[in-house]
């Protein structure tokens, strides 16, 4: 191994120590900057996968240095929603590498689109890493460029990296904003009601609503709680303290 090489290796074994210390959501944008500069890629996406009700980009996405007319266009055309490779995501937990152009050769249509598009901005390669919160909720760190697929020592490399940054941004915005915080009354009237046995019915004969407008403030108070049903919204709610 030649000096250069050993040099970039030790680089970036130090961008895997340095997670521990990325203490904002800017911290971690100029980390992964730095990260993608450092394997050879052109861009990096951040995103907290919500299921299947995704439309665009822009919604899922926690950080990102995708070019803003790239963003613009693929939400325009719907991409997200039919994405075999978001859908992958949320089926696969091993680490796994793209390359389009492979992909899309002798194709028409929607993969042809997909090729054509991400070409233009010469990220036609790209590495998916999914990753999990410490609540269970899905998500993937990805790279994009024109380079050689990354070798399997650089998988394992950003494996690594993938995990230690979106735990970051996981604990960083804990510190910056207490779950349910913004919760209103009735909302947790009726998370209280419902953490009781009481079904949606119930609760709204016992405050006088009609039992959509019950509905409406529970899926409200699990959206807001950051969970993805009313049993995990009512969980959580008791976990931090807001009802008992």
């Amino acid at each position: 191994m030649g000096k250069m090489e050993t040099g970039l290796v030790q680089d970036r074994e130090a961008l895997v120590r340095e997670t521990v210390a990325l203490a904002t959501q800017y911290d971690v944008v100029r980390f992964l900057r730095r990260v993608t500069e450092a394997y050879g890629m052109r861009a990096f996406l951040v995103v907290r996968m919500p299921g299947g009700t995704a439309q665009t980009v822009q919604s899922v996405s926690v950080v990102s240095s995708w070019p803003a007319e790239l963003v613009a266009r693929y939400d325009r055309a719907a991409m997200l929603p039919n994405s075999p490779l978001f859908g992958r995501v949320l089926n696969n937990t091993v680490p796994f590498v793209v390359d389009l152009e492979q992909q899309a050769a002798g194709k028409s249509g929607r993969e042809a689109d997909v090729f054509a598009l991400f070409k233009t901005y010469n990220m036609e390669r790209f590495a998916f890493f999914p990753v999990c919160d410490p609540d269970g909720h899905r998500g993937v760190v990805s790279f994009y460029g024109d380079r050689q697929l990354p070798t399997h020592q650089e998988m394992l490399e950003l494996t690594m990296i993938a995990i230690q940054v979106y735990d970051r941004l996981y604990q960083i915005g804990r510190s910056d904003h207490r779950p349910g915080e913004d919760l209103t009354e009735r909302e947790i009237d009726c998370l209280n009601w419902t953490a009781a046995g009481k079904t949606s019915a119930e609760i709204s004969e016992i405050l006088g609503l009609s039992e959509h407008t019950v509905n409406h403030y529970l899926n409200r108070a699990t959206r807001k709680l950051d969970t993805v049903n009313r049993t995990q919204a009512v969980a959580k709610a008791i976990r931090t303290g807001i009802i008992t």
